[in-house]
């Protein structure tokens, strides 16, 4: 991993060996959530002939939250119509049933249904349908996961989002887009360069990246669903670390045209550039507030690579991360209340949350290795890269690190994710 100072970690990032990447993933969930909410999801009717399990995934995605416990369904076989014996399920333990079907209409597509039960006032808290392709089966089982979630925490899901991440395979990289838990995972974009820093649009339609094919970073934008491209920054020397504003029409990125890394702000459709601050330092790694009103960046101006922020439209900076001599990549969650980053504790890199409102800051991992945080869009989960049982892995975790799941690579490894925004749907 990084062994010293901001440019052998970009140097790192930029050209560093990568082993073999593969886009389908395993679930693995560790730890313990508190108060956790104990619900089953009993087998769909008719999910067994279609391509998805829809049970198993909808299950997936509430244990991965920490935000529920699973009470064994035993097999049981529920469709969205039977009224569930409320008194069986109590003496199991749970205190919410989902139930389903899943049928195959005339025209191809599946007609998914379910319902959301409280089996502690037997009350029936609603319940959805979806007519979908087989490809969208996974999709619906995220929108009920979300359906689930929402009623049952009062916050938005965000099983139904996707998530973007670099591979390279021998002398390839690819930029995929996956969903939230890894899998179906589609090849956005290949090359036999490296390619770095995806970053998400607010709407979700589009990545801004950095590409090498042309022996230097350049920094391109890439259209999710046509494969259309833009050029946006391809300026004398370095070009790096795109950031999209809230609103989507302006990008933050790393040049280095008048010497040596700093930052500036440039239309998402390209242009002249326009510098935010006057340094001799290295500025770097930009990421907008939610309000779009802030930059949070990486700076050695005062001798050790730090966290500082400025007004999005340039001035003066104020340092923000003074514990530990080493943090870097940071993130800001949608609600604006928190601060993700990587710290060097004794040698090890790991994964930081830190409370704006306090500025209280904690480790909540035990892995030395962690790199690139993103958060979820509701704010309640971070994906991160890391090195785990020998090898690099995607992992998701609560905030206080107390449940984290692994999204692992059969035998593969993967780099910087970057989770994407609400989908409209």
């Amino acid at each position: 991993m990084i062994k010293s100072g901001l440019r052998i970690f970009f140097l790192f990032l930029l050209l560093g060996p990568w082993p073999i990447a593969f886009a389908q993933f395993r679930v693995d969930v560790s730890g313990i959530g508190l108060n956790q909410l104990p619900i089953a999801v009993s087998i769909f009717r008719g999910e067994d002939e279609s391509s998805q399990k829809i049970s198993s995934i909808v299950l997936a995605d509430l244990e991965r939250s920490g935000q529920f416990r699973n009470v064994d369904a035993s097999g049981a076989v529920l469709d969205e119509t039977t009224r569930p014996d409320v008194g069986a399920w109590r003496q199991k333990g749970a205190d919410s049933l989902v139930s389903g079907s899943v049928n195959r209409l005339a025209d191809g597509r599946y007609d998914v249904r379910f319902r959301l039960w409280d089996v502690v006032r037997g009350q029936d808290l609603g319940g959805q349908s979806y007519a979908v392709t087989q490809g969208d089966l996974r999709l619906a089982s995220h929108r009920i996961a979300d359906f689930v979630y929402e009623k049952l925490t009062g916050d938005k899901g965000a099983f139904s989002t996707r998530i973007a991440y670099v591979t390279k395979a021998a002398q390839r990289y690819q930029l995929w887009v996956s969903d939230a838990d890894g899998e179906n995972a589609q090849s956005a974009l290949a090359s036999p360069e490296p390619i770095i820093s995806p970053a998400w649009s607010p709407n979700g339609s589009q990545l801004a990246y950095v590409s090498f094919e042309s022996r230097k970073p350049v920094v391109y934008t890439h259209d999710v669903v046509t494969g259309k491209r833009r050029l946006i920054a391809n300026f004398k020397g370095s070009n790096s670390a795109p950031a999209w504003s809230p609103d989507g029409r302006t990008l933050a990125v790393t040049l280095s045209r008048d010497g040596g890394s700093q930052l500036y702000s440039i239309d998402a459709g390209g242009g002249e550039p326009r510098r935010l601050a006057q340094s001799s330092n290295i500025d770097t790694e930009p990421v907008y507030t939610p309000d779009g009103k802030s930059i949070y960046f990486v700076s050695d101006r005062g001798g050790s690579p730090q966290i500082y922020k400025m007004p999005a439209t340039g001035g003066g900076a104020e340092r923000v991360t003074f514990t530990g001599s080493y943090n870097i990549s940071p993130a800001i969650s949608s609600d604006g209340r928190w601060l993700a980053y990587i710290s060097r504790v004794s040698g090890a890199f790991k994964l930081h949350v830190m409370d704006l409102v306090s500025g209280v800051a904690s480790a909540i991992t035990e892995t030395s290795s962690d790199e690139s945080p993103s958060f979820a869009p509701n704010s309640r989960l971070i994906v991160y890269a890391t090195h785990q049982q020998g090898r690099e892995a995607l992992m998701t975790t609560t905030l206080d690190g107390k449940l984290k799941a692994r999204l692992a690579g059969q035998s593969g490894d993967i780099r910087e994710p970057d989770w994407g925004p609400y989908q409209i749907q």
